[in-house]
């Protein structure tokens, strides 16, 4: 069975309303009631009921406020919120360890759920009890059909290790000058030469829902995609789904790829010693 939440219709009368919401109940209950044997090939199977429901309570209490009693986003502090709360609906995510265009996985969610989102209004949930995050991942797969079907999951991608020349100081000075030169040509026309997101084209920027989506600031300490190298890496090979950050898997190597980490992480310490002279 394929459940959704019904979608919003400001306009509707409360009748309409009113029966959205019981056939969201009467779909999230029948959740568990036993395998549908008319289910086509490459749909996964239904969650389980009771975590589904406890998940839908979990959001209602944390999340809903932001993005929404529909998970399209469109909560009621969602307004003036920049960033906008990601619209649950549509199934696209910008930070996951999965390939491009997968679903995140569930560690995924969980990492952004307990750690937040640097820059942005999502909150850091680190005292939620470990069932209460794995109900809210699994209530969050209730929203977008795109959680039913295998063909839109993926395992986690295996990165390379980062260089051992990472660590070392005098190593890594002309991979960040090797990664300054590329970082000019490839992403300055958005991020800016300083990396600071001011580039030429940053702002008529736009993501896949016409929202603003200026470049990030890399030289900020910690980026939304993760604090790592690695996380830097990944972004770079893979882009950032729904937003305007291309894969750069073609038109770069592995070690061309690290360079460009080693530029950023390069401007990210000479702007911490400029903000703290």
């Amino acid at each position: 069975m394929n459940i959704q939440a019904p979608t919003h219709n400001p306009h509707a009368g409360p009748r309409r309303v009113c029966a959205a919401i019981a056939g969201l109940a009467v779909g999230v209950l029948a959740l568990g009631a036993g395998p549908d044997t008319n289910a086509p090939a490459g749909r996964l199977p239904d969650p389980d009921r009771e975590l589904v429901l406890q998940g839908r309570y979990v959001y209602e209490r944390n999340c809903q406020a932001c993005h929404g009693r529909w998970g399209d986003g469109r909560g009621e502090l969602a307004r003036d919120m920049f960033p906008k709360p990601r619209r649950l609906t549509a199934g696209v995510f910008k930070y996951h360890t999965s390939p491009p265009g997968k679903l995140p996985t569930d560690a995924d969610l969980e990492r952004i759920l307990r750690g937040g989102l640097a820059g942005t209004s999502m909150p850091a949930f680190v005292a939620m009890p470990d069932r209460d995050v794995r109900a809210a991942i699994a209530y969050v797969k209730t929203l977008s059909s795109r959680w039913h079907w295998a063909t839109n999951h993926a395992p986690s991608m295996e990165l390379p290790p980062v260089p051992g020349w990472m660590n070392g100081d005098s190593e890594r000075v002309p991979h960040a000058a090797s990664g300054a030169a590329r970082f000019a040509v490839l992403c300055a026309p958005c991020h800016g030469p300083a990396a600071d997101g001011k580039g030429p084209d940053a702002a008529r920027l736009v993501d896949q829902w016409d929202q603003p989506a200026p470049p990030a600031d890399l030289r900020q300490p910690s980026a939304r995609s993760g604090p790592g190298p690695k996380d830097l890496y990944r972004a770079i090979l893979n882009g950032i789904d729904g937003t305007p950050m291309a894969s750069f898997a073609a038109t770069t190597t592995e070690e061309q790829r690290w360079d460009l980490v080693a530029f950023i992480l390069r401007r990210r310490e000479e702007f911490a010693r400029e903000s703290n002279p």
